[in-house]
């Protein structure tokens, strides 16, 4: 197996266990018996010695071929414990494999050529065994030679589909790593649906969750899980535990209130235009709707703007209820306003609302409560100008029957953010200290250096799913944009002789085309500065467009991930990504020829001459093909790292782990989760209607009580 040669010749019997059996001959005889070759016994050992050597490495280079033939149609077996992943402090680990150059190019065209076939396709004989298995399933033969034992000649082959060949074109592999400083150029993993895109994430995540030793060394983990996966969330708790880190994590859950943590998606922001920016942000814009998209923005930032100025903090529930009747706050935010000027104003305006006729009112005021006519009369008689005030009276002066249209796409989304159990997680009552669900905000996880699973549960309501997904994105985008400004310790008193350092915000995002909106691209496109690390997996390029509706801007999306790991995908373009940022290249086809000659001279005694030979053509080609990427076997993927480096990686199969550490509640939620959710290629046909027993409810809330003690909520101030 040289490689000095033009031609490697691989795909060929192990001719070297002869040139190896003769040798091994010759130094027996030498050795045992040199009077037989007539040696002196020195000479005939020294010789015997050569002999060995020669055997010995002829038979190593015989084995290498046997190797390489039997690596085509079966990989070793890899398998990993979560416990046995690296963690480095300066590098990633994706998995094992090797740096794909031409060579490996050249190997897997002849695998490929009708020479090459018989040692990339099981034997005749392992075929006959796997039919007589399938026609007789019950027989004993069948279940003794379907066993997955080493020791079984005709073991099946590992169920991970695709075309091993792929993977075994090389021999010697290595532990295939990135640099945890090319991370803020942000990680993109395609592959089409049950290929090894979860098993990954495991991997990640389990290396985010674990790397540092101390409080300054950690990063914060953060998964978005559309669908909801039981085993990412099984093992985000499990390593959370392994680390140390139980009372950092946090569980929040849209189809499991009553055992999730709470979260207000808008009453965390640096500027009061993002409440409007998040809510709005959610409705269409596309043709006509973009005017009634800006109308509902500019309702819903006035509302917000009342409320801050009144000393609430904003959420879904109390934008929804004065959407539905704003006539309610401009009437509080009026009575505040008039009794820090004088407090006997809100007496007069109550006695002229008495004496208020309806019918000389305009038609926009008939049928209003007197009060808000009164206070709105009374603004326009005296000219008072409040911002606030005036934008509440530019509301109420709407005629009613047409402020209900022009926010109609509006109360559908928030109807559907405040119905059921749901509003207790995005509407959170801060007030009731009875309530042992933490609520959390990105600036008090990044802050303690959290970990958050965040399920969405898109399969019962994509709608909903979609919307919380982006508030998130919308509300990461706001922190990241604070902390590049004024670092995460803004408005905590400062230590001397403290150093603030960036923190490696880990936000993992998978089926993340289902979250993807506006806010998406200024978090991968600028958030790299603030510490954000975002890994986002999805199945094909035409998801990220379809959601994005604009070609442009998916294709924005896209180039802003500098890593790309990409398995299995059956979408030529999405393949394309990959290959047709690769260089050309070049391989080698030998031909036969053959011909004869027949001899013209009578004089001559010969008759005809014949010529034999190999002649070696160059052909350009693609250093890797779409067809390849489409027959990849599960767990397996192509990597581009570290500015174009092209690498083949497979994943280890996952050891499963005790994790008897799990909270019951989490257990009976993963179980659960395992149980009704599919992530199939018809996953949007599942429903979910678990609903926690007391028990599990129990065991939650000693969780909480232990990890979030209540007079914590009691102490904890408003953050307007």
């Amino acid at each position: 197996m040289s490689n000095k040669y033009l031609i490697e010749s691989l795909l060929r019997p192990p001719v070297e266990f002869y040139t190896s059996i003769a040798s091994a001959s010759a130094a027996a005889l030498c050795i045992g018996a040199p009077w037989a070759l007539a040696l002196n016994p020195t000479v005939g050992h020294g010789l015997g010695a050569g002999f060995a050597i020669l055997a010995l490495v002829r038979a190593k280079q015989g084995w290498k071929i046997i190797r390489y033939q039997r690596n085509l149609k079966r990989l070793s077996r890899y398998t990993m414990s979560s416990k046995q992943v690296p963690v480095g402090k300066k590098y990633l680990f994706l998995g094992q494999g090797f740096r794909w150059t031409p060579r490996h190019t050249q190997r897997l065209h002849d695998c490929f050529q009708q020479y090459g076939e018989k040692y990339v396709t099981p034997s005749a004989l392992y075929s006959w065994v796997k039919a007589f298995e399938k026609k007789h399933e019950d027989h004993f033969l069948s279940r003794l030679t379907s066993k997955d034992h080493p020791l079984n000649p005709f073991r099946p082959l590992p169920p991970v589909e695709g075309n091993p060949a792929i993977h075994g074109v090389e021999l010697n592999e290595e532990n295939v790593t990135v640099p945890l400083s090319s991370r803020v150029g942000h990680m993109l993993v395609l592959g089409t649906t049950r290929v090894g895109k979860t098993r990954l994430a495991e991997l990640l995540i389990t290396q985010d969750i674990n790397r540092g030793k101390t409080f300054e060394e950690r990063e914060v983990v953060i998964f978005f899980d559309p669908k909801g996966d039981a085993d990412i969330l099984k093992r985000m708790y499990a390593e959370a535990k392994r680390a140390g880190r139980e009372n950092e994590f946090y569980c929040f859950h849209l189809g499991w209130p009553d055992i999730s943590a709470r979260y207000n998606a808008v009453g965390r922001f640096n500027k009061i235009t993002e409440v409007a920016s998040r809510i709005s942000g959610q409705l269409s814009g596309a043709g006509n709707s973009a005017a009634f998209k800006e109308f509902a923005w500019r309702f819903v930032n006035i509302i917000a703007r009342a409320l801050v100025e009144l000393g609430y903090r904003p959420d879904y529930e109390q934008i929804a209820r004065y959407v539905r009747s704003i006539d309610s706050l401009f009437l509080e935010y009026a009575k505040v306003y008039f009794d820090r000027q004088n407090p006997d104003l809100w007496g007069a305006i109550a006695q002229a609302a008495a004496n208020i006729d309806q019918k000389n009112l305009s038609f926009a005021m008939k049928g209003r409560n007197p009060m808000v006519v009164a206070v709105e009369q009374y603004i326009r008689d005296e000219k008072i100008f409040d911002p606030v005030l005036d934008g509440l009276c530019s509301a109420v002066r709407y005629d009613k029957t047409y402020f209900d249209k022009i926010v109609a796409s509006l109360l559908p989304l928030l109807e559907k953010l405040t119905s059921g159990k749901v509003a207790e997680l995005l509407s959170p009552n801060y007030a009731d200290i009875a309530d042992t669900r933490p609520i959390f905000d990105w600036e008090e996880v990044i802050r303690k250096k959290g970990i958050v699973y965040v399920g969405l549960d898109a399969l019962s309501d994509l709608t909903v799913a979609s919307a919380v997904g982006n508030s998130m994105f919308a509300d990461l985008v706001s922190m990241a944009g604070h902390i590049y400004k004024f670092g995460i310790n803004d408005g905590l008193p400062h230590q001397p002789g403290t150093k603030q350092s960036k923190i490696s915000i880990n936000v993992h995002c998978d089926e993340f085309n289902e979250l993807i909106g506006d806010e998406f691209i200024p978090l991968i496109n600028k958030g790299g500065g603030a510490g954000m690390q975002i890994t986002a997996y999805t199945q094909t390029v035409s998801d990220i467009q379809a959601r994005t509706q604009d070609a442009s801007k998916a294709g924005q999306i896209v180039g802003n991930f500098n890593t790309m790991v990409m398995l299995r995908v059956k979408e030529p373009a999405t393949a394309e990504l990959l290959t047709k940022n690769l260089p050309k290249t070049s391989i080698l086809e030998v031909m036969a020829i053959s011909s004869t000659t027949d001899s013209n001279d009578p004089t001559s005694d010969k008759d005809f001459g014949s010529n034999t030979g190999d002649r070696v053509i160059v052909k350009d080609a693609e250093m890797l093909s779409v067809a390849t990427i489409m027959n990849l076997p599960k767990g397996q993927a192509f990597a581009m790292i570290e500015g174009g480096q092209l690498w083949k990686i497979r994943m280890p199969l996952p050891v499963e782990d005790k994790d008897d550490m799990m909270p019951a509640s989490l257990q009976e939620l993963a179980n659960n989760m395992r149980a009704n959710y599919r992530t199939g290629e018809n996953w949007w046909e599942g429903v979910n209607n678990y609903q926690p027993n007391a028990e599990v409810m129990a065991s939650f809330d000693e969780l909480n009580k232990s990890r979030f003690p209540i007079g914590k909520l009691q102490d904890e101030p408003e953050n307007n």
